[in-house]
């Protein structure tokens, strides 16, 4: 009974550590990764530690007692709640107040090739190429059985043709995982997976740490260019369909003003850009400038002729006018 009572006292001694850990961390750190370690071993995790000693701190534990610290600071603390919905399975905290995503690459860098399971869900394709195997022709009926054509050369076994054995987001079989352990293949890597990140309060996808610059201005763009489409289709009228609505209106006096020959310097640029069209674009060179300046000489003639049609010829009085 006493040695029960102690052993009781050992563990709760070490869930109050825990604890006490848990919660100075997330009071110490405004920067959480949350990382998944399916199939990764205990050396692999200290060479983890090893690379962000320092700048970051990785708390595994019970997923328990992490909801348990997370909704008793959660009270003074409600942005804590976000994190509730990713406690489960095989995971566990990376705090940091590093760059996130320098942090975040070091992490998931160090990878060790694995070989296949049976019933694990493939994290990609696996395929046999064709070619010797090394075994030999012995071990044929074993290919037969998995409808795989081989034939012997110089005194080994060798495939006819790529075998595709494993498809991603599927389980590996039985058979997979045998024929690739005759081959003495290892498919898969695994290593430390962080989906999701909590900045500041904020929770978001960890695929958002690669975006730079350049991305979030297209999606910006992208985003003024929708809503303005979608205000124009219903007649709403803001900034971004200001400019649009500028644009337009100056296209409508220019295309007036080059009718009515009525020149102001904005249309001289306009009529110029169109009269040498060459010149405008830079690469149309000297001939391209020469033929657009050529090519308005013969309309006055063609427009000569019908109006001395209409006028009935010159010294004919039976004309219209």
């Amino acid at each position: 009974m006493a040695e029960e009572v102690k052993e009781l006292s050992a563990k709760k001694i070490r869930k109050n550590i825990y604890w006490g850990k848990l919660e100075k961390a997330l009071n110490s750190y405004k920067n959480i990764l949350v990382i998944t370690v399916d199939f990764v071993g205990s050396k692999q995790m200290q060479q983890v530690r090893g690379a962000i000693r320092g700048r970051g701190e990785i708390l595994m534990g019970k997923n328990t007692i992490m909801r348990k610290v997370l909704r008793e600071l959660g009270e003074k603390n409600p942005s804590l709640l976000n994190l509730l919905p990713l406690v489960k399975g095989n995971m566990g905290f990376l705090f940091t107040n590093d760059d996130l995503n320098k942090i975040r690459k070091e992490v998931i860098s160090f990878k060790i090739p694995a070989a296949a399971k049976a019933g694990v869900i493939a994290p990609r394709d696996v395929t046999v190429p064709a070619g010797p195997t090394g075994l030999d022709p012995g071990q044929t009926s074993f290919f037969q059985t998995l409808n795989i054509s081989t034939k012997i050369t110089k005194g080994s076994i060798e495939i006819t043709s790529d075998v595709r054995l494993c498809f991603r987001d599927q389980k590996v079989t039985t058979s997979a995982v045998a024929l690739l352990a005759k081959l003495g293949i290892k498919p898969f890597e695994y290593g430390i997976e962080v989906p999701t990140v909590y900045e500041d309060g904020s929770v978001y996808a960890a695929s958002v740490l690669d975006l730079d610059a350049n991305d979030l201005i297209q999606k910006f763009c992208g985003a003024v260019a929708n809503l303005a489409a979608i205000s124009f289709e219903i007649g709403q009228t803001n900034a971004a369909t200001v400019p649009h609505s500028f644009g337009r209106a100056f296209n409508m006096v220019a295309a007036v003003a080059l009718e009515a020959d009525h020149m102001f310097p904005e249309v001289e640029v306009v009529k110029d850009m169109l009269e040498n069209p060459g010149a405008s674009s830079g690469g149309g060179g000297g001939d391209s400038a020469a033929a657009a300046a050529a090519a308005p000489e013969p309309e006055p003639e063609e427009e000569e002729a019908p109006a001395m049609d209409m006028f009935g010829g010159g010294d004919d009085e039976e004309g219209d006018y």
